[in-house]
């Protein structure tokens, strides 16, 4: 392992607060940075200016076109389909509500299971930033590694304050739980008839209606969140990586260096799969990996995840036993896991999908906590520890990487 790279895996503290200086002057100094907006594009032109200053010869602001209000607003499109179905329930339109229904949950798959754009037609378009910046090697390029993050930030989602995850996830479930009720309702009127059984039970489920009307309100669309966890700390991942790079006077002869800031994360993944459209075909000249970075927080959750995507999508396998095996050597805990079911997504699953071999890197309990997607992801609740590991492990599996482009 190069001496240089231990130098800079000992600075890794010095590092977290750099991350941290630079998290809290985009926090307070620029714009909020919702998907699609002047903040982001801010953010990320500052960011780019920083790796032209860290050795970066090639560094490209790009643009894309996207409609960010259609990763929350097809909740409001099922659950008033929800509602159309209960009225054919009770008018025994069977049929009808069935199709209801069925439309409802298939949206529901498509556009958060699977972050398909299914509805984005309907709501107004934006322009979302992506940034690719690539710091050169001295000879013949053999391998190529970038370090990604996403710049935008969430907007609010106000049950996480009382119960974190735990609260969130279990509303979202009772209204699933409500609408598949009355889906085996109306499918069993369809077979025998509109019983009246069938009827009070259907007036039981009234129950429910107060969770699916929490789900037109599940997020506070007014406002954004500072997004300095999730996920400021993973774009700084990178660029800390080049400040010391620069600072070492590091060249290396044949692995080229980059970062990949990638837009819109908040709505659906959307700035990843521009960014792959953008360019597709390239980087396959040699061994190119990708480490995506989410919301490095917490130093005990550190975390590879072999599978993303709410668990259908799989990493590559050698890029995240790269850093599993950095890890153990530095003797920093990381565990092997998954992006669960509900989880969501790193834009990681977008890069796999997109036939780039990555990996998604977290540092949260995937048990949500009351700072995720809340006023509390602040630069002043943000972990040097968990920063730190996260730095000295990733600037490790650059060396093991650069160590595989002599042999």
């Amino acid at each position: 392992m190069s001496e240089k790279f231990d130098a800079i895996i000992a600075k890794k503290d010095e590092a977290a607060q750099f991350m941290v200086d630079e998290i809290t002057h985009i926090c307070k100094d620029m714009p909020k940075r919702d998907p699609g907006s002047d903040g982001e594009r801010i953010a990320c032109e500052y960011m780019a200016e920083q790796m032209k200053g860290y050795g970066c010869e090639k560094v490209e602001v790009e643009s894309f076109k996207e409609n960010p209000g259609a990763f929350y607003g097809w909740i409001h499109i099922t659950f008033t389909l929800a509602f159309l179905a209960v009225i054919c329930f009770f008018q025994d339109i069977q049929i009808l509500a069935i199709i209801f229904i069925i439309l409802a949950l298939l949206l529901a798959l498509l556009e958060f299971g699977m972050y398909k754009k299914v509805v984005d037609f309907i709501f107004p378009e934006k322009t979302g930033t992506n940034v690719t910046a690539i710091k050169s090697c001295k000879g013949e390029v053999k391998r190529r590694i970038f370090f990604n993050g996403h710049p935008d930030a969430a907007w609010e989602w106000p049950a996480n304050y009382l119960g974190g995850g735990v609260l969130f996830e279990g509303l979202i479930i009772v209204a699933a739980a409500g609408v598949i009720g009355y889906l085996v309702l109306a499918i069993m009127a369809l077979c025998n008839g509109l019983t009246e059984g069938l009827v009070t039970t259907g007036k039981w489920f009234f129950l429910f209606f107060p969770f699916w009307i929490y789900m037109f309100f599940m997020w506070n669309r007014n406002r954004i969140v500072d997004g300095a966890n999730d996920n400021l700390s993973g774009c700084y991942m990178g660029i800390a990586i080049l400040k010391y790079m620069k600072e070492q006077g590091i060249e290396l002869e044949n692995t080229e260096v980059g970062v990949i800031l990638s837009g819109s994360e908040e709505a659906g993944l959307r700035g990843a799969k521009a960014w792959c459209e953008a360019h597709k075909g390239e980087f396959q000249d040699v061994p190119t990996f990708i480490y995506s970075y989410d919301t490095i927080h917490d130093p005990k959750y550190l975390l590879t995840n072999y599978r993303d995507l709410n668990a259908t999508v799989k990493a590559d396998k050698d890029v995240s036993d790269l850093f599993m095996e950095a890890a153990a050597e530095l003797n920093i805990g990381c565990k092997a896991g998954m992006v669960p079911p509900l989880g969501g997504a790193t834009d990681n699953a977008a890069f796999a999908q997109g036939g780039f071999r990555s990996t998604g890197i977290t540092g949260l309990n995937h048990k949500l906590e009351s700072y995720y997607h809340t006023r509390r992801d602040s630069y002043d609740n943000m972990d040097l520890k968990g920063l730190g590991d996260c730095f000295a492990v990733s600037v490790r599996v650059l060396d093991k990487f650069d160590e595989g482009a002599k042999q």
